[in-house]
C-alpha cells in the first residue's frame, strides 16, 4: 500500500522569560475538537514564510505576539483526522516565540484552555512524543544566563596568559 508524503504545518512554542531571567514558560493550549494539549500550528498560507505562518497561529490560537525565529527549533510528527474522518500524516515545523504582548481579543478566544507552564510540564502534557522531546530540549536552551532572541550576550573580555618570569 502506497503511503502519501506527510502534509505540512507550521507551529510556534510560544514563551516568556520570567521577570528575574531565570524561569521560562511556555504557553499550551488544549485542542478545539479533542481537548488535547497543544501548541499552536496550521497550513500553509499563500504568501507567508513558515516563520510567519506561525506567528499568525500564535496569535489567532492563543492571542499573543512577539518575536519569531525564523529558522525553525526543531519538527514533529502526527497523524491529522480531517473532516471526511480520512487520518493524513502531518509534519509540524517548529519556531520558537518569545511571547512580548498577551492580547484580550483574538480569533479562537473562548474555544481552547490557555496555560502557562513550565517546558517540561508541556513536555508531559502533550501526547506526540517527537513534541514531548522538542519540548524538553527546548528547556536547555535557559539552562544559561538568557537573552532576547536578536540580542548579543556579552562575553568577559579576554585574558591573555601571565608572561613567565624572566630568569
Amino acid at each position: 500500500m502506497l503511503q502519501r508524503p506527510p502534509r505540512q504545518q507550521y507551529a510556534a512554542v510560544c514563551y516568556r522569560v520570567k521577570k528575574k531571567q531565570t524561569q521560562v514558560e511556555v504557553l499550551v493550549a488544549t485542542s478545539r475538537d479533542t481537548g488535547r494539549w497543544v501548541i499552536p500550528k496550521g497550513w500553509p498560507m499563500e504568501g507567508k514564510k513558515a516563520h510567519q505562518v506561525a506567528e499568525r497561529e500564535a496569535f489567532e490560537e492563543v492571542g499573543v505576539r512577539g518575536k519569531v525565529e525564523k529558522e525553525p527549533i526543531g519538527f514533529f510528527h502526527y497523524y491529522k483526522t480531517l473532516n471526511s474522518g480520512l487520518k493524513v500524516p502531518v509534519r509540524v515545523q517548529v519556531h520558537a516565540l518569545e511571547v512580548q504582548d498577551c492580547l484580550k481579543s483574538f480569533p479562537e478566544k473562548g474555544s481552547r484552555i490557555l496555560e502557562w507552564v513550565s517546558p517540561e510540564e508541556a513536555a508531559r502534557r502533550v501526547n506526540e512524543p517527537e513534541l514531548k522531546a522538542l519540548l524538553t530540549a527546548f528547556a536547555t536552551r535557559f539552562q544559561q544566563p538568557v537573552t532576547s532572541p536578536g540580542s548579543k550576550a556579552i562575553k568577559p573580555a579576554a585574558v591573555k596568559p601571565a608572561m613567565k618570569a624572566a630568569g
